[in-house]
Parts: structure tokens; sequence; C-alpha cells
């Protein structure tokens, strides 16, 4: 794999519920570096992680979305994993964490009440709390990241936009239907990742709009509108893994004219510039 070309793992690409793929979570690896987002729902991440070739020791930037189960309690035991690593001097460096206020206090009250003090010690030494606002710009190795609150219905959540070191723009929108405020960010990305709850077809069976979420083909028609080149979808249900990338693909170029990527777990995307 060429080592001087951003890329894309999917670590998981489910929805809450799934038990035939794990919850959406990924690692976005560039020449210099990497950054993981969200962590899934449980210590199934460290499973995931091994079958993608990824060492813990290599994540020291961990983006985290929002405060549900599914994304942030892999969160948590990444913590309980690292914190002991880096005391046996088998971790180096930092494991920065960035996050909104509400994620933040999150991960404070349930270390504080999960984990025993010498690990929970960590946090704010070693294992950073990197509070994030609206807007907020900073650098991951070579990456500029903006921080940005989706608007969602739910819960307080923030997506980002990520400028690769090739000067292409990555945006990920987090889990839930796209809102006007999320404009400046994903317009015209050459890179969109959006939820996909399920098919429209299947919108009855799953109810995504009473869920806050979309649809394989709403996600199609807003991918045109914005002007996107390639546009990948996960956070899907799982009862139809063995026909999904060509059915969701099908139904998201009924709208869209790009590259449509559905990724199942532990695939690799290359973010090739064409």
């Amino acid at each position: 794999m060429d080592d001087l070309t951003a890329r894309l793992t999917m670590l998981g690409t489910g929805n809450a519920m799934c038990t035939r793929c794990y919850n959406t979570c990924f690692w976005l690896k560039t020449p210099g570096g990497g950054m993981m987002v969200d962590a899934g729902g449980g210590n199934g991440i460290f499973r995931q992680l091994h079958r993608a070739g990824i060492a813990v020791e290599q994540v020291h930037h961990l983006f985290v979305t929002h405060c549900h189960t599914d994304h942030i309690m892999g969160v948590i035991w990444m913590i309980r994993k690292i914190s002991p690593m880096m005391h046996k001097g088998k971790f180096h460096g930092t494991l920065n964490i960035y996050c909104h206020d509400e994620v933040a206090h999150a991960l404070r009250t349930m270390c504080g009440l999960m984990m025993p003090r010498k690990i929970y010690s960590a946090l704010d030494e070693t294992i950073i709390l990197r509070e994030v606002k609206h807007g907020e710009q900073f650098e991951v190795d070579d990456m500029t990241v903006t921080a940005f609150d989706i608007g969602s219905t739910k819960t307080k959540q923030f997506g980002f936009s990520a400028l690769l070191p090739d000067g292409q723009r990555l945006t990920c929108l987090g889990d839930e239907p796209y809102s006007e405020q999320s404009q400046p960010w994903a317009s015209g990305a050459d890179w969109l990742l959006s939820e996909a709850f399920c098919l429209y077809k299947d919108r009855e069976q799953f109810n995504p709009y009473e869920k806050h979420h979309s649809t394989a083909l709403d996600a199609g028609r807003l991918a045109q509108e914005l002007g996107v080149k390639h546009l990948v979808l996960y956070h899907t249900e799982d009862t139809h893994l063995t026909t999904r990338r060509l059915s969701y693909t099908a139904e998201a170029a009924q709208h869209f004219t790009g590259t449509i990527h559905v990724p199942d777990d532990i695939e690799t995307i290359q973010l090739v510039n064409n």
C-alpha cells in the first residue's frame, strides 16, 4: 500500500444495534500520522484494530463525535488499555482526545467511576482531553482539522473537515442527517462521509426518519447537491451485508454522479486525488 497516499480504514460500519458488523468508527491515515475517529461500543475495538493491522501504540490522536454508547464506550476501553501501557513504557508520547465539552464531561465521569485511580490519573497528564469548539481548527500531524457542530436533533455532536497533505478535503458529517450549518465544511469536499441507515426502499422496515437518520438515496441526493467528488456511506443496518455494497451504491447513484464507496469492516479506501 502506498505510504505517500492518505487512506481511510473503516474499523466498523454498522449502527448502534448491529451484531454482524462493528459500530461505525475509522482510522484516517496520512503519510505523516493519523487520527482515529470514535471507537465503537466496547472492547471489540481491539479486535478491529488487530484485524486492520493497526497497533494501539500508533493511536496518538482520537476524535470523538458524541456521547452515544456506540461511539464513546470503545474510547473508555482505549483509555483503559493505553494508560497502563504508558506506565510500563510501552506507549510513548501522549494520547490526544479531541471532543466537545459534553463528551469530555462524560469521559471524565465514566473513567472516574469505572477505573482504578492509577489509570484515571493519566487524564490531563499523558491522556489529554482537548475540548474543541464549533469552528475551531487544530493540527493533527500533517493534517489541518476543523471541528463543527452538526446541529444534531438528539444530542450534541461534532463532525470535522480535514485538509489532507495533498490538498484534498475530507468531511465527516457524523451519524445524523445533514443540516445547513454543516454546509461551509461539506460543500465541494473531495470526500464526504455520510450515514445511510438503510435503503429508501426499506424505510418502512427500519424507520430511519423516526430515528433521525437518512437513507442511501438521501445521501446520494445530498452529495450531488453539495458538489462533492467521492461519497462514503456508513452507519448502516446489518441485515443485508452480502448485498449492501451493490444495493446501497445503486440507490445513491440514482442522484449522485461521483464515486460511491460502501465499505465493509476493515476495508481500506485509498484517498486518491482524481
